[in-house]
């Protein structure tokens, strides 16, 4: 089973599980866990091959895909008999929150998505196909930096760049290779998701300056009744990295106000 850390305030009080991005773990949220604990209980996962789970015994898997790694998370879950959650996402976490509410709806309490990726615009697609390519040529490392800098290039972006580069370096060569050949081929997986509402209360929260991503999520926002978006003004793509006094207050308050009308 993944490694994980709970954060308990009080046995009735709701759930909200948080999930990293490939190259990074549980860590990245430090920023977060004060403000949230304060009023939730909190979990925090390391995904397979990540962070504490890098060393887990684990089952080789021939079909490697985000339904695989979302029944792995549903599995912490299980264990530990939490029924529904709210989810928080960050990058490539996103794809997963959303795949699991999709087969499992019933487990949502809500989603925020930070830093989402809903879609891989040409760019990126020739960038990942490219990656894809020569990952067996190109030590890991070097693509990493290269693609974290593509996605992160301005220097307000430093802080995010070392942080997921300090994470990567933890990662099995095998694993990154694993992500990066699922990442490359998720683009079916995304048009079904930005043509489909979840139905689920979704937050997402994107820096101004989170140029791959962003055009996409105004799109999606302004079709899906239930999704709302938050723009953090001169912030890139890790937003709870970046920017993480507004993120933990536009969170927080959209977590509120869920639990808010579902008590009433």
């Amino acid at each position: 089973m993944l490694c994980y850390s709970e954060h308990i305030n009080h046995p009735n009080a709701p759930w909200v599980t948080f999930v990293h991005g490939a190259g990074g773990s549980s860590t990245i949220w430090y920023k977060q866990l004060r403000s949230f604990q304060s009023k939730f209980n909190v979990l925090l996962i390391d995904l397979r091959g990540h962070g504490r789970s890098k060393n887990a015994f684990y089952e080789k898997i021939k079909n490697y895909s985000f339904t695989t790694i979302g029944d792995e998370v549903l599995e912490v879950l299980d264990h530990l008999k939490i029924q529904k959650t709210h989810w928080v996402g960050i990058s490539l976490g996103t794809i997963i929150i959303r795949e699991i509410t999709e087969r499992h709806p019933h487990r949502t309490l809500s989603m925020i998505m930070g830093g989402a990726v809903m879609k891989l615009n040409k760019r990126g697609q020739v960038l990942m196909r490219t990656g894809a390519a020569l990952k067996s040529v190109i030590p890991y490392m070097i693509l990493y930096k290269f693609l974290a800098w593509v996605i992160m290039p301005k220097k307000t972006h430093k802080e995010s760049r070392n942080l997921f580069a300090r994470e990567a370096k933890k990662l099995y060569q095998r694993e990154f290779k694993r992500w990066f050949t699922l990442v490359a081929e998720v683009n079916p997986l995304l048009k079904y998701f930005r043509f489909k509402d979840s139905k689920v209360p979704t937050l997402y929260i994107m820096g101004s300056e989170d140029h791959m991503f962003l055009p996409s999520i105004r799109k999606i926002v302004a079709t899906h009744q239930s999704a709302l978006l938050h723009v953090i003004e001169q912030c890139g793509h890790v937003v709870n990295v970046e920017q993480p006094e507004i993120f933990n207050a536009e969170a927080m308050k959209f977590l509120i106000s869920i639990d808010s009308k579902k008590s009433e």
